[in-house]
């Protein structure tokens, strides 16, 4: 495996009875310690969350979205501001989605061919013509540490022809980003895909991994397939990866997929469920969803979770934060997007100190609320 300039990856802890492994993946703006929860900062912002904020959940490395960016404010005002870590004002890793799984859910205004895809900007109507080719000129003017090579999500459920179709395209378009990519400091990742088909999967992990790039992502999971689906894809692909770099597991960011994930070698998740349950006044609690809208927390003044280090659980009680959510306040939503957010970090960091400590077998794979591993984190 090729790794740019200022980048590496390095293994420092194995579980002897599963593929979970601890890592370091230094990048130009810091080092990501694997296994690690990203926040996703679509439009170069976690909703409602300041970037000073953002590191105190622990997060080290956070998700921008290549086609929000591209549609507003456009990724020449980014560079003109001096990247998207100026731009934002987050000095950690950073890492931009292709857009490709977001052009793919507009099904109804695509044109899809070999070349790349059409489509009319939902702000404005405007025609937009994105190909692999432009997928990195975006990618690099917004100047994120990791750009993710544009590929073809397929819908669940789809035929085996069309995923094959897909597949296809997907390594024909990452052959194209590999060849347009020249930004010394970004390292760009492939994304493996195949639907729910093994030979499929087998066959890209194959072709995404002959690549030789500094960083292999999974994506096409999470998009409707019944979990066990998920669980078997995520088993299966695992043990097909290069293991001398990170694992990106894309779109997964609840407590037993990425417990099991974690087992079968993966590094890297992302998912916007911790800022949209808090927006809609739900709350992560021991592996639970609490709707703090309901009146049973009217007049509990204890701590959402008193072994959480967030500034909803150290300074407000469940009656302030079920109070704020039924104002209607601003704050309520903020507040539990922070726990939410800082919730699923420790988890994954929680992971990676019980492959250190060599009980993440017994107590983490698969992760249950009952598990021993509630009380470490």
């Amino acid at each position: 495996m090729s790794f740019p300039p200022a980048f590496s990856f390095s293994i420092t802890a194995q579980c002897p009875r599963t593929r979970a492994r601890c890592g370091c993946f230094h990048t130009p703006h810091g080092v990501v310690t694997t296994p690690r929860f990203m926040p996703v900062g679509t439009l170069a912002t976690v909703k409602g969350i300041t970037t000073s904020q953002l590191g105190e959940t622990g997060a080290q490395m956070v998700l921008s979205n290549t086609y929000h960016l591209h549609l507003q404010p456009g990724e020449q005002i980014v560079a003109d501001a001096g990247g998207l870590h100026r731009f934002m004002g987050w000095n950690g890793p950073m890492l931009t989605d292709s857009g490709g799984f977001q052009v793919f859910s507009l099904g109804d205004i695509n044109t899809i061919n070999d070349h790349g895809v059409v489509f009319r900007s939902p702000r404005d109507g405007a025609r937009i013509e994105l190909t692999p080719e432009r997928a990195m000129e975006i990618q690099m003017a917004l100047g994120a540490d990791v750009a993710m090579a544009f590929d073809q999500c397929p819908p669940y459920p789809a035929s085996e022809a069309d995923v094959a179709a897909a597949c296809r395209r997907t390594h024909s378009w990452l052959e194209r980003c590999v060849s347009s990519h020249t930004k010394a400091d970004q390292a760009l990742f492939g994304i493996v895909q195949g639907g729910c088909f093994p030979h499929l999967r087998r066959d890209s992990a194959q072709v995404v991994a002959s690549m030789g790039l500094p960083g292999i992502a999974v994506g096409g999971v999470s998009v409707g397939e019944p979990a066990e689906e998920m669980h078997r894809i995520v088993r299966q692909v695992g043990a097909l990866l290069p293991e001398a770099v990170p694992h990106y597991l894309m779109g997964v960011g609840t407590l037993r997929e990425m417990a099991i994930a974690v087992a079968n070698g993966f590094d890297l998740f992302d998912c916007v469920i911790p800022t949209r349950l808090g927006r809609h006044g739900a709350a992560l609690v021991g592996g639970e969803r609490w709707n703090l809208k309901n009146a049973r927390f009217r007049h509990d003044h204890t701590p959402l979770d008193a072994s959480c280090p967030c500034l909803a659980c150290r300074q407000h009680s469940r009656a302030y934060l079920h109070h704020l959510i039924k104002s209607e306040e601003l704050l309520g939503k903020i507040l539990l997007s922070l726990h939410n957010i800082t919730q699923l970090v420790r988890f994954t960091s929680a992971m990676g100190r019980a492959i250190e400590d060599g009980c993440f077998a017994e107590d983490f794979a698969p992760w249950e609320p009952e598990s021993p591993a509630a009380h470490t984190w």
